[in-house]
């Protein structure tokens, strides 16, 4: 039986890490696996519905119940969706498999933040930004496994199955008290947290800043070389160098954000992040258009990590389920926000599409600052 905090911690980052594995694997492994763009489509709006549910369902139950149970569930539906995808080349098939793959990285996001929560009592904002920059990690390494040391992406799944059983073993014999601070089923906690107007402007935050990111990391590329002239190596580059940048910021802004500070450095961070973005797609930089792509994942890189932490201090009698329900903003916002970029593109201009960024960015900020004058007691403890 175990019970250290250090083990559970460090489970809580590898955990993450494959959900980041499991959220890229499709543009990963998209060409190696010949999927058509219908295809990819379909794929990744299924596996979001996984997630959707999933993040949903266990950020409910991990208050009432063990959460190392409820992560060895997920590691067992990721584990053998990860050793299963696409052994068969039945779509339909695929289909299912996929939407279990959304479900255990749902389970890993509902879940994880709440238990890091529980196990810390101080710099609880240093352990989740440090948890999604292995969301960051994992997706950078399967795509540079994947497509720069050319790698067979059949091994690197395979090989990404047997350390998500592992985990499962591992949460399996893992035990964390559960906090019997509340009493409402969840019902009535989801009826407390909707009245909650700054629960309500978390979630919008949430579906727009990773709205931004989804979207910006699927058309920078395209960006890059159709308005900058890059080439298909040096665009790529740019792309990591995003990721990169989101990464950096996760470890930066956590060692150094004071959780009595949180709401002033979330206002000023999705202040820059618009300015950033801003620059990003409407200055030619030139050789300088790296620093810039750079900033701009800095910039963004703690948005999503600053806002579970802000509703988890400040609900901390029911942090599973409202961190639970701000994630379902996370596949709303993928989904939501690349479309309205597509519809724009196709009846204005690329020009105009991205233009999206900075003023969503912008509007969470303003939605955030408002709501934050309207609630002076966030019982935020110093």
């Amino acid at each position: 039986m175990i019970r250290s905090i250090k083990a559970l911690t460090a489970s809580s980052y590898i955990s993450m890490l494959f959900l980041g594995v499991a959220s890229t694997l499709i543009g990963a492994a998209a060409r190696n696996i010949n999927l058509s763009p219908f295809e990819i489509g379909v794929l990744l709006t299924v596996q979001n519905i996984g997630f959707m549910l999933a993040v949903w369902i266990a950020g409910a139950l991990s208050d009432n119940h063990e959460k190392p149970r409820i992560l060895t569930v997920g590691s067992l539906i990721l584990g053998f969706s990860f050793l299963t995808f696409y052994l068969s080349d039945i779509f339909w098939v695929n289909l299912i498999i996929m939407l279990m793959i959304g479900a255990g990285a749902g389970v890993y996001e509902g879940v994880t933040d709440a238990m890091l929560l529980d196990m810390h009592s101080t710099r609880q904002n240093l352990h989740i930004n440090i948890n999604h920059f292995f969301v960051t990690f994992g997706s950078i390494l399967i795509t540079t496994y994947l497509i720069f040391l050319q790698m067979s992406w059949r091994v690197a799944l395979t090989q990404s199955a047997v350390v998500v059983l592992l985990l499962a073993i591992f949460f399996i014999i893992a035990r964390l008290a559960i906090r019997h601070t509340q009493q409402e089923d969840y019902a009535q906690r989801l009826r407390i947290l909707s009245r909650q107007r700054l629960v309500v402007a978390l979630f919008i935050a949430t579906a727009l800043v990773v709205g931004v990111e989804l979207a910006s990391s699927g058309i920078l590329t395209t960006y890059l070389m159709d308005m900058r002239g890059f080439t298909q190596v040096t665009s790529k580059l740019g792309l990591l160098t995003f990721l990169v940048g989101i990464a950096a910021g996760r470890l930066f802004v956590g060692f150094f954000t004071r959780r009595s500070q949180i709401t002033q450095y979330l206002l000023g961070m999705f202040a820059l992040a618009g300015l950033f973005f801003a620059i990003l797609y409407y200055v030619d930089l030139g050789v300088w258009t790296y620093l810039s792509i750079f900033l701009a994942g800095l910039s963004m890189s703690a948005l999503l990590p600053l806002m579970i932490t802000l509703a988890g201090l400040v609900y901390p009698d029911m942090s599973g389920t409202v961190i639970g329900t701000i994630k379902v903003a996370i596949p709303l916002g993928g989904i939501l926000v690349p479309l309205l970029m597509s519809v724009v593109s196709k009846w204005a201009s690329l020009q105009a599409a991205i233009a999206i960024f900075p003023l969503a960015l912008w509007l969470a900020c303003f939605l955030l600052w408002v709501t934050f004058r309207r609630t002076p007691a966030l019982n935020m403890p110093h």
